[in-house]
């Protein structure tokens, strides 16, 4: 994936929007937003905020103060909110129309600048906000000093980074519903495959490796749920909140989230410009898809062992040793393992800055598109990653019903009791019994005689060694949810339903923006 923005021979910074998601991490980068030598900040700069400063900012608080490297993939949104603020600022009469119409052909060209890559950054922007309203004033003079009437940038931000993540949420859904059609994918496949079930990483019950598959899948679903819940959360109206008490413009808020496609606006300025609920919101979905990813990726690292062989991953996804020639390791689950630690940390740090703040707005909310950028960068590379490693693995049948140990059956056994009236704590304790004898004489459950299952109680009979079979053992487990196959099929239909469609619609996205 390409940067968002890309640097010069001369050293400029200039902007290219790429073709895909946007490579950049969010995290801050001090060396590539200090000023140089001979190019610091002064009074005299453009900036939004410096009229009561005699002195130019130390260049050391600029590079930690500045956040384009973070922001900046925010410059689309940025135009469109800018865009209906001036039409609103119209409709307010504080612009003539050909004060409005001057203003709109500024930014289209700065949206285009933006698309081709041609737009310049200058080392004393602070933010994307003011990089273009600087490139504004330059292309329409001093006419772009009224775009700002009534707004700040508390709410100004805030409305950026919901349009980002309303589009964010709709492709990081798409992403997940991929990785639900290959589990689905190995469910169809390998729905007849027998493998050991595990509880405490012991093996407990047959089942279908299908029904496994599916119990991931399901848990995917989960999380597409949660980013669909969270979508009208994020889908609110911040602009026209000011910085906390409401903008002196009489702009018609409801118009403005109607032009921005937002389902309704915030009712409380002081809210609107403080809440980060939906950031929160959106980084506990990724920890929580991270877990679920972790747990999934763990499964497949044990079953590709030689100790299991249940599975091996294709070359492709796969990688070596650089000293022991055999080695064919699962790295690619291994990162999907390890990044549930980063997302679960992105979560945490930003409760912990969210935990006192005192203000409508304080500048420690700066981290808020940092963590929430990472987070997304880091899943929108490991889940395709993961899809195509799932549809490419290879099952070893052979290896899973060799691995099936005739103790899984107990259950079964203790089942076999209470067909013939036996009451099942008491079977349970029978069973229990018989695995006891097996273990004194060094015999698996499934060669213990007759006679001494005899001993153990009068209801065994000769039928009770069916029980041993894996395939009855499973199709008796035909209940709604279970591992019998005729539940599975009925699983696999329900799962068909459930990827027949995303539940996030892009509504009004950034036209042809990517996220």
């Amino acid at each position: 994936m390409d940067e968002l923005y890309r640097r010069t021979a001369d050293g400029e910074q200039r902007s290219a929007v790429s073709s895909e998601p946007s490579a950049v991490s969010g995290e801050r980068s001090a060396d590539r937003r200090r000023p140089t030598d001979d190019r610091r900040p002064t009074t005299d700069d453009y900036s939004l905020w410096g009229g009561r400063f005699g002195k130019a900012p130390d260049p050391r608080f600029w590079s930690l103060n500045a956040s384009l490297d973070v922001d900046r993939r925010l410059a689309l949104q940025d135009v469109r909110g800018t865009r209906a603020w001036v039409k609103a600022l119209a409709q307010a009469g504080v612009l003539t129309s050909e004060e409005r119409d001057a203003i709109l052909r500024g930014l289209d060209r700065v949206e285009q600048e933006f698309r081709e890559g041609t737009f310049t950054f200058q080392p004393t922007d602070e933010d994307i906000h003011t990089a273009i309203e600087r490139r504004l004033r330059e292309l329409v003079g001093p006419l772009a000093g009224k775009v700002h009437t009534g707004r700040s940038r508390n709410d100004q931000v805030v409305t950026a980074f919901r349009l980002w993540m309303r589009e964010a949420l709709g492709r990081l859904e798409a992403a997940v519903w991929d990785l639900q059609k290959a589990l689905l994918y190995r469910a169809e496949t390998d729905r007849a495959v027998v493998i050991p079930g595990y509880t405490h990483l012991q093996q407990a019950q047959p089942i279908l490796l299908g029904f496994w598959w599916l119990a991931h899948f399901w848990a995917l679903e989960r999380d597409r749920e949660r980013m669909a819940d969270l979508f009208p959360r994020v889908n609110r109206l911040p602009l026209g909140a000011a910085a906390l008490a409401g903008t002196t413009v009489p702009v018609d808020r409801k118009a403005l989230a109607r032009d921005l496609g937002f389902d309704q606006v915030i009712p409380n300025a002081w809210d609107a410009v403080a809440d980060r609920d939906f950031v929160a919101e959106f980084l506990f979905v990724t920890a929580l898809l991270g877990i679920h990813l972790s747990r999934l990726a763990e499964g497949i690292i044990l079953f590709t062992t030689w100790e299991f062989g249940f599975l091996e991953l294709d070359d492709a996804f796969a990688t070596g040793s650089s000293l022991m020639p055999q080695k064919k390791n699962p790295d690619a689950f291994e990162l999907a393992r390890g990044q549930a630690g980063t997302l679960i940390g992105l979560l945490t740090g930003f409760l912990t800055t969210l935990k006192a703040l005192p203000s409508a707005y304080d500048k420690d909310l700066q981290e808020d598109k940092a963590a929430v950028f990472r987070a997304y960068d880091l899943l929108m590379t490991l889940l395709p990653v993961l899809a195509d490693a799932l549809r490419t693995l290879q099952v070893h049948p052979e290896r899973g019903r060799a691995a099936l140990r005739p103790e899984l059956f107990a259950t079964d056994l203790a089942d076999y009791l209470v067909d013939k009236g036996v009451p099942f704590r008491e079977a349970h304790a029978l069973v229990g019994r018989a695995l006891q004898r097996a273990e004194e004489k060094g015999l698996p459950l499934d060669q213990l005689s007759l006679e001494d299952y005899r001993a153990i109680h009068a209801a065994f009979d000769e039928d009770l060694y069916r029980v041993f079979d894996p395939l009855q053992a499973i199709a008796r487990r035909n209940a709604e949810g279970g591992t019998g196959p005729q539940a599975l099929e009925a699983q696999i239909h329900r799962a068909r339903q459930a990827v027949s469609r995303t539940r996030i619609p892009l509504v009004n996205p950034t036209p042809k923006q990517e996220v």
